[in-house]
């Protein structure tokens, strides 16, 4: 959805953006900043923990729990309820079930068994974006909302191909909202690597990108046997290697079907308001950049 003038885009009586970015750069807050200014916010990565893996992730925590002998009679005589307490800010849920690759003494998942929640993750991703469209109705008919954002995963680059203009996600979201990039800086990122080491977000490696990376870590570390894997370790490792792969596909996107606004901007945003006003300062930069 690009505009022809900022007017176009900020005076509209609706409004519908996706924000995509490196995870951990302020999509999240914002969205929360918009829900008090009226608009709905679309968490991708919520809808995929609990309408799209939901399941996933709740049989897991009865498969542990019924190698307790007391939990396991109370969940056969339907006793007891377990349920995930996902929420917008806690995602918890979702990156424990995803795991780790690595020694299983140290939490970590046979190779095959993450790949196999790999490819759960996304297929759930790709659903969550799909029905965008859907939700934007229902947000307006439903609960009257005239504004809406989308907040995505960082691994939204991970499941569109920017060199495709037919591909699904892109046309879905490129028709319906107006892709926002949140850039960060070289700074911001290193402060993610650091925060991820101590509390990991879900992660999505396509599956070339994992063979590649986890053949490197091993190499680095001179193992042999994937189970003596740290999985702590390749995890910070890979979120790392990830996260720089990622910047490029970022503003590829940006660039071919939407606009970028800088994390730092984005920070002094206080309301609604200065949000599409900022979002007009970035279509205004894009048509004076003659990609309009």
């Amino acid at each position: 959805m690009l505009f022809n003038t900022a007017d176009e885009f900020h005076d509209a009586p609706r409004h519908a953006v996706t924000v995509f970015g490196m995870a951990g750069v302020g999509k999240t807050r914002l969205a929360a900043l918009l829900r008090k200014s009226q608009w709905f916010h679309y968490s991708v990565d919520y809808r995929i923990g609990t309408r799209h893996m939901g399941e996933f992730i709740t049989d897991n925590f009865k498969l542990e729990a019924m190698k307790q002998p007391f939990l396991r009679d109370l969940l056969r005589s339907d006793s007891i309820k377990i349920s995930s307490a996902i929420t917008f800010s806690n995602l918890d849920p979702l990156s424990t079930y995803l795991g780790r690759p690595g020694n299983k003494a140290k939490g970590g998942l046979p190779l095959d068994e993450y790949r196999r929640r790999q490819e759960q993750h996304r297929v759930a991703e790709t659903a969550a974006l799909l029905e965008v469209p859907s939700f934007i109705q229902r947000a307006h008919d439903l609960y009257g909302y005239d504004n809406f954002i989308a907040d995505t995963g960082g691994s939204l680059i991970e499941v569109c191909d920017p060199d495709n203009p037919a591909d699904p996600v892109i046309k879905t979201l490129g028709e319906s909202t107006a892709l926002v990039y949140i850039r960060g800086t070289e700074k911001d990122a290193d402060e993610l690597i650091r925060r991820f080491r101590h509390a990991p977000k879900p992660m999505y490696y396509q599956p070339p990108f994992l063979t590649r990376k986890w053949a490197e870590f091993k190499k680095l570390s001179k193992i042999a046997d994937d189970n003596k894997v740290d999985p702590d370790a390749f995890g910070a490792w890979g979120f790392e290697a990830l996260l720089h792969d990622r910047l490029p596909r970022y503003q590829k996107l940006a660039d071919k079907y939407g606009y970028t606004i800088e994390a730092a901007d984005l920070a002094t945003v206080r309301d609604g308001e200065e949000f599409l006003d900022l979002v007009s300062t970035a279509i205004k930069g894009r048509m004076r950049s003659g990609r309009g």
